[in-house]
């Protein structure tokens, strides 16, 4: 089962095993339950014949507005985010060979919910301006982290540890903000602030994934070079990497794609610290760059986790960055008693 396969498109080459391919073909199934399960439950229940007729060309009818217009692009959010976030967490940790080196971790969510703090308490409420603000907020955290960090060259302890305390700082400026501004405001910014992808339409997730797929068509270069960063700066520059530039992509591609949900979504916390290691573990493939694995697993977590917050609680509705908190919270357990248990 784990007999090693390279699959070949072109130009593109990837090495694989055949359990990886089992298991991410399995967790595509599952992605794909798990949106269907999304699109037949609420307040109209429909059956799965029902769903495939609304989504038919030429349907029409409430059944094809509660379908197509209402839940689809709610289900679709979950996966683009939770792919997103699969992946820049796998960058993360792999740029800086560190399990909780993920950007919730690091703070780059923080300095996103801080950028929309500034938002507020310049007056702009609108949807684009948090979303601006999000994203400032989060390369502006990024680039205070990275350049903190930086000592002749950017080691991944040190960055794991500054992004930890710029991400307390920037914590200590958002309750500050709660605390000192009218309720209203204060209560958008933790609604904001809770995660959900409540209410997402059409619009929004064809402009996310918009910038999501020139994002996507880089990872192939950026995993050779993460691969080769793996091997130690020396082995990689022995190899012609430049060491610097690259890290400085690998860098602000994942901060594009960690923002890209938090501007929409608010900050979702652990999709992107859980996801990777998930994936090496079910996959096989310890020690190696999961790209597509972390994807797919952060996909299914997400999807699974907006499902559970629109119905565990019959008649209420969870912000989704509640559930992933819970979720991140038991993974956490199980892994320290793992690892005491190894020790």
């Amino acid at each position: 089962m784990s007999a090693t396969v390279v699959l070949r498109a072109g130009r593109f080459s990837r090495r694989t095993t055949r359990r990886a391919i089992v298991v991410q073909v399995l967790l595509v199934i599952a992605v794909v339950a798990c949106s269907l399960a999304a699109l037949t439950l609420g307040s109209r229940s429909l059956s799965i014949e029902q769903v495939f007729n609304a989504l038919s060309p030429g349907a029409t009818g409430i059944d094809r507005m509660v379908v197509v217009e209402w839940r689809a692009p709610r289900a679709l959010a979950a996966v683009l985010f939770g792919a997103c976030l699969g992946v820049s967490g796998a960058m993360f940790q792999s740029l800086t060979r560190n399990p909780l080196g993920s950007p919730d971790i690091v703070g780059l969510n923080t300095g996103a919910y801080t950028g929309v703090v500034v938002m507020l308490m310049m007056g702009n409420t609108g949807y684009g301006s948090q979303a601006v603000g999000a994203i400032v907020g989060g390369i502006g955290a990024a680039m205070i982290i990275y350049l903190l960090a930086y000592r002749r060259g950017m080691g991944g302890f040190r960055l794991v540890i500054v992004g930890i305390a710029v991400s307390a700082m920037l914590a200590s400026v958002n309750v500050w903000f709660s605390v000192n501004v009218d309720l209203e405001l204060a209560a958008e910014a933790a609604v904001w602030g809770a995660g959900s992808i409540n209410g997402v339409e059409w619009p929004v997730v064809i402009a996310s994934a918009a910038v999501a797929v020139p994002l996507v068509v880089m990872l192939p270069m950026l995993a050779r070079r993460l691969r080769q960063l793996q091997l130690g700066d020396d082995t990689a520059a022995a190899l012609g990497v430049p060491l610097e530039r690259s890290k400085a992509l690998i860098v602000i591609v994942g901060v594009a794609l960690t923002a890209l949900v938090t501007a929409v979504a608010g900050p979702v916390a652990f999709i992107s610290l859980a996801a990777p290691p998930i994936a090496t573990r079910i996959t096989g493939r310890k020690g190696t760059l999961d790209l597509v694995g972390a994807a797919l697993v952060g996909a299914l977590l997400l999807s699974a986790s907006d499902l559970i917050a629109q119905h565990a609680i019959p008649g209420a509705t969870l912000p989704v960055g509640a559930v992933t908190v819970c979720l991140g919270g038991l993974y956490l357990i199980w892994l320290l008693f793992r690892e005491s248990a190894r020790s």
